[in-house]
């Protein structure tokens, strides 16, 4: 899962995926969108320290996922179609669990065999608490651990790590607190590779 020493990088090929969404449009997801203008600078930055390593081209806006649910699909076909009435049920559950807003921070520079990304402190465990109850109506599509984090973007190349690893450390890295005030359910086209999220449903968290 993670980039390690001496290892080289996988990359994303510019191509279809037909095997994987066979003809399906939109693909959706939990997410917390990253709004701060000096975060969104800094997220910036680092996308073109790092531009020779990444794919481009990359307009999917810089966020956290949070729950990965398949495709959008208004009846389930495939097991990883997810519909509206799934959604739902979701919806209910978030609302049982009555969170307040809550703070996260954003950590280092690190990597996955695929992406490079910025890693996000969660102290009050407040994710994980969200995901237990979105699990409760619908099944992950995404592997078993989960790692929150800002994806910088996707390689686009094969290299060995040490090479991204060394730029990583010769830059001054900065930390941000980030408040989240709600959720954000949305998809992006299945045959656009790094396209745009489009949100679909907000979900304010406490008196909003």
């Amino acid at each position: 899962m993670f980039l390690l020493p001496s290892m080289p990088a996988v990359p994303t090929a510019a191509q279809d995926y037909p095997e994987w969404h066979k003809g399906r449009q939109r693909y959706a997801l939990w997410y917390l969108e990253i709004q701060q203008p000096e975060v969104l600078a800094y997220l910036a930055q680092l996308r073109r320290h790092f531009a020779d390593f990444l794919f481009h081209p990359n307009t999917r806006q810089f966020h956290i996922t949070l729950f990965v649910c398949g495709f959008l699909h208004q009846h389930k076909r495939y097991d990883d179609d997810f519909t509206d009435l799934e959604l739902n049920a979701q919806l209910r559950q978030l609302q049982r669990l009555d969170l307040a807003p809550f703070k996260l921070k954003t950590g280092k520079i690190n990597s996955f065999e695929s992406a490079l990304f910025i890693e996000i402190e969660d102290a009050e465990q407040a994710l994980d608490a969200i995901r237990q109850q979105l699990s409760r109506c619908s099944g992950e599509i995404a592997p078993l651990s989960y790692c929150p984090h800002i994806t910088l973007g996707l390689y686009s190349h094969a290299f060995n790590s040490g090479e991204v690893f060394r730029r990583a450390d010769a830059i001054q890295q900065q930390s941000f607190e980030l408040e989240i005030r709600q959720l954000t359910f949305g998809t992006y086209a299945t045959q656009q590779l790094q396209g745009l999220l489009s949100g679909y449903q907000q979900f304010n968290l406490g008196n909003l």
